[in-house]
């Protein structure tokens, strides 16, 4: 009897001043993988907004690109418009090729023959 009267009180008798410690059921390696898996979680999500802005980033430069691109275009088909014209073609081939209209008498007519 004098055992099982120790043993009981060695049990369930705290002493004064110390409490019970009150677990509510997480351990501590369940508590580190959450944080772990957590942790991954948000490097994720973190690094896919990083990437998203890079991309936001490079389009806006690719969109600037074509801007200027389509201004190069519009410059280009202007100058070639004015390049092509007939007044400036003619005033090449007067002044520096000194070329001339014909006369009437350096023009001849072939007629289609009809088979």
């Amino acid at each position: 009897m004098a055992q099982s009267a120790q043993s009981v009180e060695t049990r369930s008798v705290p002493r004064f001043g110390e409490e019970e410690k009150v677990s509510f059921g997480i351990k501590y390696p369940t508590f580190i993988f959450f944080a772990i898996v957590l942790m991954f979680v948000s490097l994720v999500y973190v690094g896919s907004h990083i990437r998203m802005t890079e991309l936001e980033y490079n389009i806006a430069a690719e969109l600037n690109v074509q801007v200027q691109k389509l201004e190069e275009q519009k410059k280009l088909k202007l100058e070639y418009a004015m390049l092509k014209s007939p007044q400036r073609i003619e005033s090449i081939v007067r002044s520096k090729l000194q070329m001339s209209y014909p006369d009437n008498g350096q023009i001849i007519v072939l007629k289609e023959t009809g088979m």
